[in-house]
């Protein structure tokens, strides 16, 4: 017999754990002064516009000037060009937007007719000629559902999933397209992801394919309403989702992890625990509550496109989900209303969660690259402990330092700056501590952290 606990009765989700902040102060004032121009009445015009499509189905009409997923992607395209336009770039520094078109086949299971899947992409190019291979993404897709995943027809409003994960990478571009930084950013607005996360699966495999260099991905999906349908406000956190180990983790790799304790260091891990140490150091009004998992269970987003490849991604989703608000056609039944609505997303919760995203990037784009190879050197018993690495390449390096923190804990607790140099000897046991090294530059960006392989020799 099953037992059921009243939703009532039900204990709140765990608080998150303190973040250490590793990294130093002061807060870096241009980014501070980038927050502030974004604006919570821009993203509620925005998620107020995409419902306003009526349906956003991967399947939906794409000739309408008014409805369906055709006339959604082209107003999105519209608004990505004008970021572009305003930020005066020209040459190889132009801001660029454009659709990326995938011709899609049937696949007998969401896609049952052949459909071109359109991403929606602008790219910033980094301003550092070393650094300008790095991509640091953000995206959102801009696909809804209804309650039949087939249903490309019936409104789906998809105001939270994921009109606020639109809503916010246009946001962003538009604040961030007249900044410059170091690495290149991109904005992308992802569609099929309802129908299986097609769209962000051709983009990965495309990159993957083509060498490029995509260094981060924050996936923005559901991240609109803070609200607990247990009752009360998560007002000040986002889950971020992040694997411990890479889903393209061969046999070594396990090994590896069996030995050091390191199922918890994955690059997109890493990439975790930057949102964190920045939103600590900026003292954000939105932080993120780490979840070390990959995602939720019987839920996936396009991060896992990313994933797959071997890319670090990571996904932000609001707290304490509502069921009722998502996948649901709008109706009301036995007194409860359904659907996605724009009514639901708090504008001003969203402008705080982009404003971690923008922190997060500014950070990362302006960042040297993670040094190179790092290794953790056992060549002999000694209770010291030597890494070794190579340098970032960024010509702005100002030097390394090394992070420990112990085998229990979930983020770094300790920096230690050891100068322009490729090895240190600090005199820690290996056996006791996790470490890692980052590179900083002149201006105080951190990169982050490089989980050092065991070497022999």
């Amino acid at each position: 017999m099953r037992s059921t606990t009243p939703a009532s009765e039900r204990p709140a989700s765990p608080a998150p754990a303190p973040v250490t902040a590793v990294l130093p102060g002061p807060a870096p004032a241009v980014v501070t002064a980038m927050l502030a121009d974004i604006d919570p009445a821009r993203l509620r015009a925005d998620v107020d516009r995409l419902a306003g499509f009526g349906t956003r189905h991967t399947l939906s009409d794409t000739t309408s000037e008014t409805r369906g997923i055709g006339a959604a992607r082209r107003w999105l395209l519209a608004e990505l060009q004008r970021a572009a336009a305003s930020s005066g770039r020209t040459g190889e520094l132009a801001m660029t937007a454009e659709l990326e078109v995938h011709g899609v086949a049937p696949d007998g299971k969401r896609i049952d007719r052949a459909v071109e899947v359109v991403n929606v992409i602008a790219v910033l190019p980094g301003s550092m000629p070393e650094a300008r291979r790095r991509r640091y993404y953000v995206l959102g897709h801009y696909d809804s559902r209804a309650s039949d995943v087939m249903d490309a027809t019936i409104d789906a409003p998809g105001a939270d999933d994921d009109g606020s994960g639109t809503a916010l990478v246009l946001e962003l571009a538009r604040v961030m397209a007249t900044r410059s930084f170091d690495a290149t950013l991109v904005f992308m607005a992802t569609a099929g992801e309802e129908q299986g996360l097609v769209g962000a699966r051709r983009h990965a495999e495309a990159a993957k394919a083509a060498g490029l260099e995509i260094a981060g991905v924050l996936s923005n999906d559901i991240v609109g309403d803070p609200s607990d349908p247990r009752g009360g406000s998560h007002r000040g956190e986002i889950r971020l989702f992040s694997e411990g180990v890479p889903a393209t983790a061969d046999p070594a790799a396990w090994q590896l992890a069996r030995q050091t304790g390191a199922f918890a260091d994955a690059p997109s891990r890493q990439l975790a625990r930057v949102v964190a140490e920045v939103a600590a150091l900026h003292e954000l009004p939105v932080r993120p509550r780490l979840v070390f998992r990959p995602d939720r269970f019987l839920r996936g987003g396009d991060h896992t496109a990313f994933n797959e490849q071997g890319f670090a991604a990571v996904r932000f989703t609001e707290v304490a989900e509502d069921y009722d608000r998502q996948h649901q056609d709008v109706r009301a039944e036995a007194g409860r209303s359904y659907g996605d609505l724009p009514e639901h997303v708090d504008a001003a919760y969203l402008a705080d969660v982009a404003r971690l995203d923008a922190a997060a990037l500014a950070h990362l784009a302006n960042a040297p690259s993670a040094p190179g190879d790092p290794q953790l050197m056992a060549t002999a018993l000694t209770g010291d402990t030597t890494l070794r690495w190579t340098a970032s390449p960024e010509p702005d390096v100002a030097g390394y330092e090394v992070l420990r923190r112990a085998t229990s804990a979930a983020t770094w607790e300790h920096a230690q700056d050891v100068g322009q140099v490729t090895e240190a000897t600090l005199p820690l046991s290996k056996d006791d501590w996790l470490f890692a090294v980052r590179a900083y530059d002149r201006d105080g960006y951190r990169s982050p952290a490089a989980f050092p392989r065991v070497a022999r020799e």
